[in-house]
């Protein structure tokens, strides 16, 4: 039977169970086969979905079956229209040393900053620089993916969570909590039944 967890990882923590500093073992004792599916950098937070169910790994990953997730993105500036609609058209970053246009990607600048747990230590603040909240949603999870495109518009990232993947989210979740889940409800929240077919072209779905 496979194991499925959840876990509101914190910043300054590795997506790994071994290496110096803080890593995923901190967080409470899990199955020795279980391991991360996919990564949050460790100045990164969020949702991090561990298992030991190598079809969903494959699944996750592979950005034909276009899974969905959505990144709460604190920025430098204020994003202009121009720079949204490159973000979401697709932008050039490198990716291991050499260019990669991103996969469409639906974009929105929020009009006040979500509701999220303090960050230990905080972002330093600065009177002169304004910053802005965007929702980033992707359906493929590159090597610092979302901090090299908002860079590669000219608004560096300066806080990133991880909110949600499709369906599973970060809602009532405290910061380093873990919880397992169900085979049946994590499939169900990311929209598989068993070995899923890839959606068609791999575009973002955009829902209402």
């Amino acid at each position: 039977m496979a194991s499925y967890f959840i876990t509101y990882k914190p910043f300054g923590v590795l997506t790994q169970f071994s290496g110096e500093g803080p890593t995923l073992a901190t967080l409470g004792e899990f199955p020795k086969e279980v391991y991360p599916v996919g990564r949050l950098d460790k100045d990164s937070e969020g949702l991090l979905l561990l298992t030991d169910d190598k079809s969903l790994n494959h699944q996750l990953l592979n950005p034909r079956f276009a899974h969905q997730r959505t990144y709460y993105v604190q920025v430098e500036g204020i994003p202009t229209p121009e720079a949204l609609a490159q973000l979401q058209a697709g932008v050039t970053i490198q990716v291991d040393g050499k260019p990669y246009r991103t996969k469409p990607a639906l974009v929105k600048l929020l009009a006040e900053a979500p509701t999220l747990p303090d960050r230990d230590p905080p972002i330093r603040f600065r009177a002169a620089i304004p910053d802005r909240w965007l929702a980033l949603t992707l359906i493929e999870g590159k090597n610092r993916q979302v901090r090299k495109m908002t860079a590669a518009v000219g608004f560096p990232t300066l806080r990133l969570v991880r909110s949600s993947m499709e369906k599973i989210t970060l809602d009532g979740m405290e910061v380093g909590e873990v919880r397992e889940l169900s085979q049946e409800v994590v499939y169900r929240a990311l929209g598989l039944t068993g070995f899923a077919k890839p959606r068609a072209g791999g575009s973002i779905n955009r829902r209402s």
